[in-house]
C-alpha cells in the first residue's frame, strides 16, 4: 500500500462524518453509513451474533478516502456466498478457517460498491491494506461480497480471486402497463401468471402499494410476523429485529415498499420491498395462509406493476431462483472476490475456482436458452 495512505480499523462509525462515509458510498442503500449504524444499534450486527464490526477506514494527509465495511466474522451465515466447502477443508487439516474477514453489506445479497472510495488509486490502496490487515491479523482470509465491476478490478489488482454467481432480475424496457410487458411473454409464461393472478383473485385477495406515511408501525408489525414464519418454515432463525425495520422505515433510513396482500381488509401476506433511484430490490416474504399462485403473485407480479407504474428501470428478485425466469426475470452474473493467506489453500480454492466458473457461464448460457421472452 502507498505509504501516503494510513489504514485503521474501529469497531464503530461514531466518529466517522456521516456525509463523507455517504458520498463514498455512491447512492447504494445498504452500505450507506445509517443503514451500518442502525445494524449494529439494533443488535442485529455484533460480536454474539459471529459479526464483529471492523470497518476499514482509509486516510490521506488525515482526510478520510476510502473505507469498507468489514466485519470479523466466525461463522459463514447470513452472506449468500457459500464457502461451507472450505471451511470443512480447513478443518480437515486441522487449520481454522474462522475468524474470516468479510466485505460485505449484512444480509443482504446485492451488488454494489465495498470498496468506498474517492478514487480508483484510493480503491486500491483499499483492496491492498485489506490484505495486508488479514496478514497481520488471526483471519485466514478475506472475502467481498456482491462487488461491483470497479471493486473487483481493483481487488483482482491486489491479489483477490473472483468468484462468479447468477441472480435473476427484471428490466423495464419502457413498458407501459404491465398488460404490455405480459404481451411480451411467450406464450405458456403469459398464460400461467396470469394464472396466478386468477387464482389469487378468486380466493378474495386484493393488493395495496404501502410506503412513507401510508405504511404504519402496525403494517411493519404484520410484515414481521410473516418474516418470522418464513424463517421458521425453512428450519431457521431470522437475522434481523423488528426493532430495525420499524427504526428504518421511521428514520428514512431504507425506503420501504410493502406490497400488502389482504382479503375483507385483514391482511393475508406480503412482501418488503426497497426502493432506490431506478430499482426496487425484493427483500423479504410471508404469508399466513397458502393460497395458489399467491407467493409469486405478491412477490413478482406485483412488484413488477410497482415498477412500471413507478417508471423503476430494474426489480432485483434476491438471491438464486431460476424459478423466477417463467416471471420474466433474467440472469444476471454477480461476482465476489476471495483472498486465502495459506498459499496451498489459496492454488487450491483458485483451482477450483476456475472450474466452477466455467460450470456457471455453462449454466447461465443453458438459462439463457429457456428466454420467457417471445423472439423479437
Amino acid at each position: 500500500m502507498n505509504t501516503a495512505y494510513t489504514l485503521t480499523v474501529t469497531d464503530t462509525l461514531d466518529e466517522v462524518d456521516p456525509a463523507v462515509w455517504q458520498a463514498m458510498a455512491q447512492g447504494s442503500p445498504f452500505v450507506g453509513y445509517h443503514f451500518l449504524r442502525l445494524l449494529q444499534a439494533t443488535g442485529c450486527v455484533h460480536a454474539r451474533q459471529g459479526w464483529y464490526p471492523q470497518y476499514a477506514l482509509l486516510h490521506q494527509g488525515g482526510v478520510l478516502v476510502g473505507a469498507a465495511p468489514c466485519f470479523l466474522k466466525t461463522h459463514s451465515r447470513g452472506e449468500f456466498v457459500f464457502d461451507q466447502g472450505w471451511a470443512q477443508a480447513f478443518a480437515a487439516h486441522g487449520l481454522p478457517y474462522y475468524p474470516k474477514l468479510v466485505i460485505a453489506s449484512p444480509f443482504t445479497p446485492v451488488q454494489g460498491p465495498r470498496l468506498l472510495a474517492v478514487d480508483a488509486q484510493a480503491r486500491l490502496a483499499l483492496a491492498q491494506g485489506l490484505r495486508q490487515f488479514c496478514e497481520q491479523s488471526q483471519a485466514s482470509s478475506v472475502h467481498s461480497l456482491f462487488v461491483n465491476p470497479e471493486d473487483r478490478h481493483a481487488l483482482q489488482r491486489a491479489g483477490f480471486m473472483v468468484r462468479e454467481g447468477v441472480q435473476f432480475h427484471w428490466r423495464n424496457e419502457a413498458y407501459d402497463s404491465t398488460e404490455s410487458f405480459l404481451a411480451q411473454l411467450s406464450q405458456d409464461k403469459r398464460k400461467k401468471m396470469r394464472q396466478d393472478s386468477k387464482y389469487v383473485a378468486a380466493a378474495g385477495i386484493s393488493y395495496r402499494w404501502l410506503e412513507g406515511e401510508q405504511l404504519t408501525a402496525e403494517h411493519l408489525s404484520f410484515f414481521y410476523r410473516c418474516y418470522v414464519q418464513t424463517y421458521v418454515e425453512h428450519h431457521s432463525q431470522p437475522y434481523l429485529s423488528e426493532d430495525f425495520f420499524q427504526q428504518a422505515h421511521a428514520q428514512g433510513v431504507l425506503h420501504f415498499v410493502l406490497v400488502l396482500a389482504e382479503r375483507d381488509k385483514q391482511p393475508v401476506a406480503c412482501a418488503l420491498n426497497v426502493r432506490a433511484a431506478d430499482t426496487l430490490y425484493g427483500r423479504y416474504w410471508g404469508s399466513q395462509e397458502f393460497v395458489r399462485g399467491l407467493h409469486f403473485e405478491t412477490c413478482y407480479m406485483q412488484s413488477i406493476a410497482y415498477c412500471i407504474a413507478h417508471q423503476l428501470q430494474i426489480f432485483e428478485g434476491g438471491a438464486q431462483g431460476e424459478h423466477k425466469m417463467a416471471r420474466g426475470l433474467l440472469p444476471v452474473s454477480t461476482y465476489s472476490a476471495h483472498y486465502v493467506a495459506h498459499p496451498q489453500f489459496a492454488q487450491a480454492i483458485g483451482d477450483f475456482l476456475e472450474q466452477e466458473t466455467m460450470a456457471v457461464e455453462g449454466y447461465v448460457q443453458e438459462l439463457q436458452a429457456g428466454n420467457p421472452f417471445k423472439p423479437k
